[in-house]
């Protein structure tokens, strides 16, 4: 009875990660998809019109963002992984073109979009850097599990998605800049999305390192 409890419990704790990752990328995912609707109905409001005149980047980064996140959270859960490894490798071979596409867009938009309070010159410059840094970590990835090189494989994978999903921690960075209007302005934007990128890689490290303990 107490192994059928603990078995319960670890079954329950084993799919805390993937719905905490799910949930923290609700609020940026939704953003894209209002973003679409706009394009789509064709009446722009001031945050969507800088992406009417080439919106099939945004569109295309929505999209695989979407897959990206959802897919990459249900890989975190262990008893998925172990039980079904087909799926596993199945998964692992949409989530790579999808974050592909995601950071390739995603450096497309920093660069060729017009610039905003929230886009100014050095958020799309650390943008760019993320944006090759994702492509980099996944290509690692991809080369280390060729190579069966497993543990290698993971903290690329774990790596890359962490900066990918940034955007469900960025709101929490930039609370101040909310809060307090004086803040508002290119510099502490910047800070407050760069935060979201360091938390996130300091989150994303310490996973890596509590599994090879």
């Amino acid at each position: 009875m107490k192994q059928t409890a603990r078995a319960v419990l670890q079954r329950r704790s084993d799919w805390l990660i993937p719905a905490a990752l799910i949930a923290l990328s609700l609020l940026p995912l939704l953003g894209g998809i209002t973003r679409m609707l706009d394009l789509a109905s064709g009446d722009p409001t001031p945050k969507s019109l800088r992406f009417f005149e080439s919106p099939t980047p945004i569109v295309l980064h929505v999209l695989s963002s979407i897959v990206y996140s959802i897919l990459g959270a249900l890989q975190f859960s262990a008893s998925l992984r172990q039980r079904r490894p087909q799926w596993h490798r199945m998964a692992g071979r949409i989530l790579i073109p999808c974050g592909a596409m995601c950071a390739l867009t995603g450096i497309w938009m920093a660069i060729f979009y017009p610039p905003t309070v929230a886009n100014g010159t050095a958020a799309a410059v650390i943008r760019v850097i993320v944006g090759v840094a994702i492509l980099v970590l996944i290509g690692q990835g991809f080369i280390a599990i060729r190579e069966r090189n497993f543990a290698a494989h993971r903290a690329s994978m774990i790596r890359a998605y962490a900066l990918a999903i940034a955007a469900g921690s960025q709101p929490l960075t930039l609370a101040p800049v909310v809060i307090f209007p004086a803040l508002y302005n290119e510099l502490g934007v910047t800070l407050g999305l760069a935060a979201g990128w360091m938390l996130n890689i300091i989150v994303g490290e310490w996973v890596i390192r509590r599994k090879r303990a």
